[in-house]
């Protein structure tokens, strides 16, 4: 689901209840790899696999999602960014339950909907979560078992199935930094064709390294008994290997690998080494559906729903857990020295980053992606009785030109005015270093500290590695 692209179950099978467990336990272990037909659950972690997150949709009928795990999007088109979602799609996506609702046997269903003045609504919901990354040296492994909508020939005209991904970056400005910051397109279907197409979307928003606006692509895949069934489709993200690889899989057979070195090394890193969130909607119209014969037309068949039976993220090996890592304890005391080094990622609460690999003396992580509006908040920052007059912090930007902005300290609320700051623009890449000082007001005793970060434009603009204060 591309803005603009190329351009989202299951059959309970009652009588294998009556199997024997040893059939049963094959048939958990075969899941891995085949088409789901009975489990309710996500299939379980597999050997040196963990299970980082799942839903199985197992609420009662014609309730809404899970609001904890997932996020409706609303309208035409994220706020500040594209309208018809930068895709030409027609539908209104909403939060209603004649939308998107679980259907009381364990599935989520998808349903778009013409009213009598021929106007589509349709839903379209994201994770909370925007964190499931492969770690470094490691693997990610993102799937689903899904029924396309079940319409063909002319009344499926303008249908748009999908599941995918978009990078962490995107959530905060509405994906204006697309597709730079990437998105994995792992199921896409359209006008009712039962195939499937996979796609990695990154560089830039025309051309470029990654041929936008239509990416790296698969191609149409025949997916046989996709509109009638259920199907496991999935996408590999593996960072153990060298190059690194993206691997989809549609039952479990590994139909289209993209290597890392496709791409230049700054493209595929930007695109991949972060966090993503996941997608699941049913457009309307649009540039795709419109590139093999168009719709939605009078013809159209109003609400056949895409069918959802689980989501399931998994993670394996590097660093492990493959998401975001949870900030450190604080050192003992329960605070910080204000005149140590603070380690950026050692915040205890944030906004709209990211944490990824640093290149900087010493290695570790940095916080990055960060935009306008992001912040970073640390507890408990011990300035003394002597007071603290200066600030510096450690930064990096391969900002574009014309792109800067402000770091900011402000203690105690983040509504609070800053006590000093610093402009940073680009400093010649993401992990090109330096230390900027600033001076701050007079600063004694315990504070909670904020780092906001703020701009006269929407794209992220500065890396943060540490911070400290001085005399």
């Amino acid at each position: 689901m591309s803005p603009p692209t190329h351009a989202l179950p299951r059959s309970r099978g009652r009588a294998f209840r009556l199997l024997t467990v040893a059939a049963a336990l094959l048939v958990v272990v075969a899941s891995w790899l085949t088409t789901r037909v009975s489990a309710a659950a996500a299939p379980p972690a597999p050997p040196g696999w963990s299970l980082a997150f799942s839903d199985d949709f197992s609420g009662a009928a014609n309730t809404g999602v899970n609001r904890s795990n997932w996020l409706y999007d609303l309208g035409h088109g994220y706020p500040g960014g594209a309208g018809n979602w930068g895709t030409g799609e027609i539908e209104n996506m909403t939060d209603s339950t004649a939308n998107v609702y679980q259907d009381g046997a364990g599935h989520l269903a998808i349903k778009p909907i013409r009213d009598g003045a021929g106007n589509w609504t349709s839903g379209r919901i994201e994770t909370q979560r925007t964190d499931f990354a492969a770690p470094a040296g490691g693997k990610l492994r993102v799937e689903a078992s899904l029924q396309q909508p079940n319409v063909s020939g002319a009344a499926a005209a303008g249908y748009w199935p999908a599941f995918w991904m978009l990078g962490a970056a995107a959530r905060p400005v509405g994906a204006t930094n697309w597709p730079s910051i990437g998105e994995i397109d792992i199921m896409e279907d359209i006008n009712g064709r039962s195939s499937e197409f996979s796609t990695l979307h990154c560089g830039t928003a025309s051309g470029g390294p990654c041929n936008e606006t239509t990416g790296i692509g698969s191609g149409e895949r025949a997916c046989g008994g996709c509109q009638t069934g259920f199907h496991t489709y999935a996408m590999e993200y593996d960072r153990s290997v060298s190059p690194e690889q993206i691997r989809w899989y549609l039952d479990g057979n590994n139909f289209f690998t993209v290597d890392s070195n496709r791409v230049d090394a700054t493209t595929w890193n930007n695109a991949t080494h972060h966090g993503f969130f996941i997608i699941l909607n049913v457009a309307m119209g649009g540039g795709f559906p419109g590139a093999f014969g168009g719709g939605p037309t009078a013809a159209t068949q109003s609400g056949v729903p895409m069918l959802v039976d689980y989501v399931a993220v998994y993670t394996s090996g590097g660093g492990g857990g493959g998401t975001t890592p949870p900030p450190p304890p604080p050192p003992s005391g329960g605070g910080s020295d204000a005149y140590s080094t603070i380690q950026a990622e050692s915040f205890n609460a944030q906004g709209g980053t990211q944490t990824e690999a640093c290149s900087d003396s010493g290695g570790g992580q940095d916080v990055a992606f960060i935009a306008n509006g992001d912040w970073l908040q640390f507890n408990n920052v011990n300035f003394g009785s002597n007071a603290a007059h200066q600030f510096s912090a450690r930064v990096a930007s391969g900002a574009a030109g014309g792109v800067s902005g402000l770091v900011e300290v402000r203690l105690d609320s983040r509504s609070n005015a800053p006590i000093g700051s610093f402009s940073v623009a680009n400093t010649g890449g993401w992990q090109s270093w330096r230390t900027v000082p600033a001076n701050t007001s007079a600063v004694t005793g315990t504070h909670t500290v904020y780092l906001t970060f703020t701009s006269g434009q929407p794209a992220d603009f500065v890396n943060v590695n540490w911070f400290t204060f001085g005399h």
